[in-house]
């Protein structure tokens, strides 16, 4: 009986050294999270990567100003985005179009007359662009012939909070959150 409790506390080592190495060989205990692009680059010299994450914004909304900006040089792109900001010219809105007003000069450009001016994502895609304008900047790459080839929203985490109502009822008061990535190559 003694030689069985030894044999079976050694056994019981092995498997506790086995983990730990593979954890530790794996990075699994690492508490930063491990983030993947969601397409993959072909050509990693001339591309330059960039992304942001927990955009206080809804990924519906998102969605819509990454679809519109999508396939734009990256001049282009920034100066549309400012226009957004400045209230100039909208964004359409495909998707996500649930009882939207039509604007003005939509259907001319993007032959879809729905759309909105979504300020508040705009101002965080300007940002996530320029930030990507430097990265490809460090990497030695020509700024003025960039194209955005991927540009893609995710969902975030959700905020769940709950207001208290009368009657012991409550109404929800939940916040989405958005990543957002962004890949542009140098074109020639």
């Amino acid at each position: 009986m003694y030689w069985v409790k030894i044999i079976f506390k050694a056994y019981v080592f092995i498997i506790l050294c086995l983990v730990v190495y593979r954890v530790s060989q794996e990075g699994v205990c690492d508490k930063m999270p491990v983030w993947h692009y969601s397409v993959k680059v072909v050509d990693e010299e001339r591309t330059a990567k960039a992304m942001i994450w927990d955009v206080p914004v809804s990924p519906k909304i998102m969605y819509e100003v990454c679809r519109a900006i999508r396939g734009m040089m990256l001049q282009e792109a920034k100066e549309y985005l400012k226009r957004v900001i400045e209230l100039k010219e909208p964004v359409p809105f495909f998707r996500y179009k649930g009882k939207q007003a039509h604007r003005r000069g939509l259907a001319d450009k993007w032959k879809w007359p729905i759309g909105r001016y979504p300020v508040k994502a705009a101002k965080y895609l300007l940002k996530l662009l320029e930030n990507v304008e430097n990265n490809a900047e460090n990497k030695g790459l020509d700024t003025s012939r960039l194209r955005i080839i991927h540009i893609a929203s995710h969902k975030g985490p959700i905020l769940k909070r709950w207001m208290p109502r009368a009657f012991g009822r409550a109404t929800p008061k939940f916040r989405r959150l958005s990543h957002i990535e962004v890949i542009v190559q140098e074109v020639k």
